[in-house]
């Protein structure tokens, strides 16, 4: 349970990606995601749907068996009334509980810290461990730095395109951590075999060094295309944000220089700063956002 907002305008062109965080892992998934507990507060953005966890309302049972009975007893005299000009009772009655019981669940679950259940299906990926949530979160945020720039950069980046390479860029990110996660737990886990009691010709001892080095190997392989992710989407938000920052400053100096040339009556140079490099970088910075498959 939850409520949707909408910023930015709809840009729905591709597969969505749906974001969850609460206080114990992170859920990433191609499908809307569920709350085990307490309700949510989801924010769409294009493809991309964020759901934060709400806070407890703090309505204490008695307090709640109060509101609820505020609502009951008004149904139960339009009930009676209905029921008095010959509609069923029955029927009205029916109403009224599943209404009462409606609002019973809604309170309850509204006092509730809020969390997510986990998806079943193999498409959608839980981040647990603290290192990878925190790289997810930072690239997440970085996105949304990048969403922001794209009103004002109409007519050099196609916000439509650039929706779609950052959604995936995200997903990808995604099933990288997912592994990330995973050859963590591997890597603790071999690095707690005890060898010193094997002999050194042993089988069991070569088959763990081997898989020690497998291990160790897709661990830096699973880092640096994390790394490059990351860094693209933070490149990205980087790129967007000086060059809007710098039109600013040259559209300021623009109006000092004709001020100026105003107030001594010379005529006005126009020798604003050119940002055709900039406008490059910004155009490089998202075509660098396809993930590489």
């Amino acid at each position: 349970m939850g409520t949707e907002q909408h910023i930015g305008g709809d840009l729905r062109v591709g597969p969505e990606l749906y974001v969850g965080s609460d206080m114990e892992k992170t859920v990433v998934s191609p499908y809307p995601i569920k709350c085990r507990s307490g309700r949510a507060r989801r924010t769409r953005v294009g493809s991309l749907v964020e759901s934060v966890p709400c806070a407890p309302s703090g309505r204490t049972l008695e307090r709640r068996v109060v509101v609820t009975a505020r609502v009951a007893v008004p149904l139960l005299f339009v009930s009676a009334v209905l029921s008095a000009f010959g509609f069923s009772w029955w029927l009205g009655a029916a109403a009224s509980a599943a209404i009462v019981a409606g609002v019973w669940r809604r309170l309850a679950r509204g006092a509730q810290p809020g969390a997510f259940a986990v998806p079943r299906d193999t498409a959608s990926r839980v981040l647990w461990t603290a290192a990878e949530r925190t790289a997810f979160d930072g690239a997440l945020a970085a996105s949304l730095r990048v969403r922001g720039t794209w009103p004002a950069l109409a007519g050099m980046v196609d916000p439509v395109l650039a929706d779609r390479s950052l959604t995936r860029a995200l997903d990808e990110l995604a099933t990288v951590l997912t592994r990330r996660q995973e050859l963590r737990r591997l890597r603790a886990d071999l690095s707690g075999v005890r060898l010193a009691d094997i002999p050194a010709d042993s089988p069991a001892r070569a088959a763990v060094a081997e898989q020690s080095e497998r291990a160790e190997e897709l661990w830096r392989e699973t880092g640096a295309a994390a790394d490059r992710i990351v860094r693209s989407i933070d490149t990205a938000a980087l790129a967007g944000e000086t060059f809007l920052r710098e039109r600013q400053v040259a559209a300021t100096a623009r109006y000092a220089e004709r001020t100026l040339a105003r107030v001594t009556g010379a005529p006005a140079a126009e020798s604003g700063p050119e940002l055709a490099d900039r406008t490059e970088a910004v155009i490089a910075a998202y075509r660098d956002l396809a993930p590489v498959t």
